[in-house]
């Protein structure tokens, strides 16, 4: 789950991370009430959504007066970046930079670990900085065990700054911020920039945090941040019904008992070269209703020209399966063609059912994988 940066912000500040003072506002009125209320000369008008890239679209302006946060904030509000339509913006004081920095703490998998990532190249080129000249990124692997106990917090200070007052800044905020990443079960909490000022502070001028979809049970204070995109919605819906389900942007419906035989059907899909609309494991359920849903989930989908219902008969009888489909079928009207394939217990006798119906039926993953790919590309 991703949050906004002004929601970001505030957690930073609950934990001690020095971030400058703020207003959320809703209209170009707001941001000129949250100016006046700010007291300071300069402000930054800064567009909340959630996606990167916000300055290089536009999204981020320096204003100096009411005229000019009025016309900026004008500017941002409704804008379009990333497909993301802009509705709100953060008036926040302006800061007198001397030099920029990037940290954050994310997971690491294969060690097992938090992973502290730090740059003394921070903005809004990170990304380009890890490309072109990595040795400017610095990574630590975090031992859950012992964590940051002061002298390692200083150490990793060390390494971006060489003046006693930074680097006692630097670490008190690296240690706050992995306090932080661990409390609230985040998957990533970033800096970027972490600015130094010309009075010597080191301030976070910017926040991004996400957080374990898995964990947030736990966390009464952080599940209602969530800004579920329409995607989003979508999933959280199919797994309140008793699947999982995951929106890509191909033209091949999937339907599949497993997520093991899922990901190998996607595999299959684009080494025919189709690509699949989803991941979407139903379980091994033939109850109707249960592809009833599936089927309207899948078709809701305007870029689906064909499904691919790939089912694995273990405990599941695949004949079981068969009358669930003729069942579901009769009350889900659509032109969208439909390749099934059944293996495992009673095949037969499921394919038999299937013969004759409006389903295509094949009778290996290869072939049925081969029929979709064909027929969307037709389509």
């Amino acid at each position: 789950m991703k949050i906004h940066e002004y929601q970001a912000k505030d957690l930073f500040s609950t934990y001690g991370i020095p971030v400058k003072k703020h207003r959320l506002c809703f209209s170009v009125a707001e941001a000129v009430s949250a100016y006046k209320d700010l007291g300071e000369q300069q402000v930054v008008v800064k567009a909340q959504v959630l996606t990167g890239g916000r300055g290089k679209a536009g999204g981020i302006k320096l204003a100096s007066n009411e005229e000019e946060v009025s016309s900026k904030a004008a500017q941002i509000i409704g804008m379009t970046i990333k497909e993301y339509q802009v509705e709100k913006v953060l008036v926040t004081e302006a800061v007198n930079i001397v030099s920029e920095y990037y940290v954050s703490f994310a997971i690491d998998r294969n060690k097992k670990s938090a992973l502290l990532i730090m740059s003394p190249e921070g903005g809004v080129d990170i990304e380009t900085v890890a490309v072109e000249t990595p040795d400017k990124i610095f990574r630590f692997n975090i031992d859950p065990m012992i964590g940051i106990p002061d002298f390692l917090a200083r150490q990793f200070a060390f390494t971006m700054f060489t003046s006693i007052e930074q680097v006692n800044q630097m670490a008190t905020i690296i240690q706050k911020l992995y306090r932080l990443f661990l409390e609230k079960d985040a998957s990533l909490a970033e800096i970027n920039p972490l600015v130094q000022t010309a009075e010597g502070q080191l301030i976070a001028i910017d926040a991004k945090m996400t957080f374990d979809d898995n964990a947030l049970f736990r966390h009464d204070d952080i599940r209602p941040l969530a800004e579920l995109t329409a995607e989003e919605k979508t999933e959280v819906s199919a797994k309140e019904k008793g699947f999982s389900y995951v929106s890509l942007d191909g033209e091949i419906g999937c339907m599949v008992n497993g997520a093991g035989l899922a990901m190998a059907t996607m595999d299959m899909i684009k080494l025919y070269g189709g690509s699949p609309a989803n991941f979407l494991d139903i379980g091994g359920s033939s109850n109707p209703v249960k592809v009833i849903e599936a089927m309207k989930l899948l078709l809701s989908d305007k870029r689906v020209k064909v499904v691919l219902i790939n089912i694995f008969g273990g405990i599941t009888r695949c004949d079981d399966v068969a009358n669930g489909l003729l069942e579901a079928f009769r009350q889900i009207e659509t032109q969208t063609p439909v390749i099934v394939r059944l293996t495992g217990t009673n095949e037969k006798e499921g394919r038999a059912l299937l013969q004759n119906t409006r389903f295509l039926v094949a009778q290996t993953m290869s072939e049925a994988t081969h029929m979709a790919v064909e027929i969307a590309s037709k389509s």
